[in-house]
């Protein structure tokens, strides 16, 4: 691996010998790397190692340069160390940042998984006011097969695209397989129309304009334009109103309102104001096929959103801001469609049980990376690390923004203890995340949050925050550690870090060092365990907040619970279980995701849950939460069920009709003797009619 750092014409206090110590590589500094020492780029790429630029605004360059260069056969990989440290007020002691990104940028990219596909043809549907949607598809139908919907107003006289006309049922899909559902029951049939517009001038009323369709409102039974319509025969008030179906590859939306309010639309749906005409640029260019990654990856089996059609856990469906998940309560499951889904990540964070995981960086490559981050910036020397974690759009564009306002001495710029890591949404990381980070070594986690966040993802972090706080805060780790940061502006995000950066918090003596596992549970665990090995106090257990809250205890009223086990049944992390031996209902603390399906499900309504973070060991611990005498059977004696489940069946059924005398008494019977004593006393009746 070969690390090559420029200060950008000496505009960077760089020290190469510190980042060179830090990452175990001798370095040599440069100052005009995509200029006049563009040579030494080319000689390192000739090596066949990998190569590590500290240079992003000439990515695109060095990219050039690569394709020019004669054997050249190395892998580039582009890591920004001058707006995110290198361009700020104390640049010359962000030698430890500087030396954790470039550490982390040399990391093994992520592995691949599987994609997602979409086909489009350009079949374009343009729904608006007509001499609006005829302007907009005049600019793109020389690539794209432009439908209109017409929406009133009046059009061209000449008819260059296939119109549509009517009130819209249903708008679906996403690209490359958009269906439209509409109703046509105006009296003008728009393929029989001949735009004559003999149709407009005999109208008295003035009821059917240059759209061609007739505003029944204003009509008052004439009927002239039937007559003025005879040849053609497009005009029939007697039509019966028909329902169609077309289907389209894109959309564009030209109405006040859009056919999508949820946040997060489906790829290939453009609701546009007609000024933007990069929006227009975009449709252009989506024709083909495109791939994204499939960012999830769910496990039934650990999903805890229903039992028996009863539901539990709603949490994905109800942050999704895509609206890709949906529930399938007879399946047991939830159903994430992988067209819709945008790879936010929201889902993951606030899953309790880690059934639906991140794919795109996995969990364990993202946790990989933030402790390589850590690790190297306390190696080189830094203290009181803070994570900011931001998006790659928005957030990645106001740290930028940040770094050229310091150049330029408007702002102080990202301080030195403030390490930027882009993700590809800032909802996608959560609770066992954050604290993985902080058993790592770092102060505090910030997550960047702008207007482009959906209301429900700042809902959950804030959530999700709260638990994470108040695990650290339990354990005597005193301090905000996880802070939610709201900023638009460069300035806004300047004042939101520099007071970020003055305060000091208490962090773990050692930072941990294990591999962060897929499973969220597992890493729960892991983090849990470090933080309570090296925890300022040890309280017994710790009180969380009732939103969001991953552990809990099940709390059981012994007088009404009958220990019919319908709560184990419907438990789907076996935190609830039988006793084969005896009529005794089991839990074990450390399994339970406080989903809710328990007291949901028990029929005597005898469950509440309890938020909170056992820290004793009995947590990993089977304990009995009801128990009660066994029933025996009364012609064999063997156990059957429980005292009390059969007396209150007794008590319920012994005014029916049909659970009298013998019947009666067969409930007291287990099963085999219930048989045994019916067909005894068939016999007995059959030998009495002979």
């Amino acid at each position: 691996m070969t690390t090559l750092i420029c200060d950008c014409n000496k505009t960077m206090p760089l020290q190469e010998k510190t980042l060179g110590a830090a990452l175990h590589e001798e370095l040599t500094l440069h100052s005009t790397l995509c200029r006049r020492e563009a040579g030494a780029f080319q000689a390192a790429i000739r090596t066949g190692a990998d190569v590590v630029v500290a240079c992003t605004q000439e990515k695109r360059l060095f990219g050039e340069l690569a394709q020019q260069t004669e054997g050249a056969v190395s892998t580039i990989r582009f890591v920004n160390i001058r707006e995110t440290g290198g361009w700020s007020r104390d640049a010359a002691q962000a030698m430890p940042k500087l030396a954790a990104l470039l550490a982390a940028a040399r990391l093994p990219e992520a592995e691949p998984v599987p994609t997602v596909t979409y086909r489009s043809s350009g079949r374009l549907l343009v729904i608006g006011e007509l001499a609006q949607a005829e302007r907009a598809a005049a600019m793109v139908s020389d690539v794209l097969d432009v439908t209109l919907f017409a929406q009133g107003g009046a059009g061209a006289q000449e008819r260059r695209w296939p119109v549509l006309a009517g009130s819209i049922d249903s708008l679906s899909g996403w690209l490359g397989a958009f269906e439209l559902k509409f109703s046509q029951g105006n009296p003008i049939d728009l393929d029989l129309c001949t735009r004559c517009n003999a149709c407009v001038t005999a109208c008295p009323e003035g009821a059917i304009g240059l759209d061609y369709q007739v505003k029944l409102d204003r009509c008052t039974d004439h009927r002239a334009c039937v007559q003025a319509c005879q040849v053609a025969g497009a005009i029939d008030f007697e039509r019966v109103a028909q329902s169609h179906a077309e289907q389209f590859d894109l959309v564009l939306d030209l109405r006040g309102a859009p056919a999508f309010t949820r946040h997060a639309l489906p790829q290939g749906y453009f609701h546009w104001d007609g000024q933007d005409l990069q929006t227009l640029l975009r449709l252009r260019e989506l024709v083909g096929e495109f791939e994204k990654p499939k960012f999830f990856v769910y496990k039934q089996k650990l999903c805890a959103h229903s039992r028996n059609e009863v539901v539990g856990c709603n949490a994905c469906i109800e942050i999704c801001s895509a609206e890709a998940i949906s529930s399938e309560k007879s399946r047991q499951q939830i159903k994430v469609n992988p067209n819709l889904c945008v790879g936010c990540g929201a889902c993951t964070t606030v899953c309790p049980t880690g059934a639906i995981t991140y794919a795109y960086p996995r969990a364990s490559e993202q946790g990989l990376k933030w402790r390589t981050l850590l690790s190297t910036y306390a190696q080189a020397g830094g203290k009181d690390a803070v994570l900011l974690l931001h998006s790659q759009v928005k957030g990645q564009a106001l740290v930028e923004g940040l770094g050229r306002s310091a150049q330029l001495k408007k702002a102080a710029g990202v301080p030195a203890n403030v390490i930027p890591v882009a993700l590809w949404h800032t909802a996608s990381t959560g609770v066992d995340l954050w604290l993985s980070a902080f058993a790592f070594g770092a102060s505090q986690v910030a997550v960047l949050a702008t207007d482009e966040e959906a209301l429900q993802y700042i809902d959950g972090l804030k959530a999700q925050m709260a638990v994470a706080q108040a695990i650290v805060n339990g354990l005597g780790y005193t301090g905000t550690h996880f802070q939610l940061l709201w900023a638009n502006t460069p300035g806004e995000l300047d004042a939101a870090l520099q007071a970020l950066a003055r305060t000091r918090q208490l962090v773990a003596r050692v930072p941990a060092r294990f591999a962060v596992a897929q499973e969220k549970r597992s890493t729960l665990e892991m983090a849990l365990d470090h933080l309570l090995e090296q925890a300022p106090q040890r309280p017994e257990a710790i009180a969380l907040p009732a939103a969001g809250s991953p552990f809990g205890n099940v709390i059981v009223d012994k007088d009404k619970c009958t220990l019919c086990l319908s709560c184990v049944s419907a438990c789907p992390a076996s935190a609830l279980q039988d006793n084969p031996e005896l009529p005794q209902l089991r839990f074990i603390e450390k399994n339970c995701v406080q989903c809710g399906l328990c007291a949901s499900t028990c029929p005597e309504d005898a469950i509440t849950l309890q938020p909170r973070l056992l820290l004793t060991p009995e947590r990993k611990e089977a304990r009995v939460l009801n128990e009660t005498q066994p029933y025996g059977c009364i012609r064999c004696g063997k156990p059957f069920g429980t005292l009390k489940a059969i007396e209150a069946m007794l008590g319920k059924l012994a005014g029916h009709s049909m659970f009298q005398g013998a019947a009666l008494e067969r409930l007291k019977m287990c099963g085999d003797c219930r048989v045994i004593d019916i067909y005894s006393a068939d016999n007995e009746a059959k030998i009495g009619d002979i």
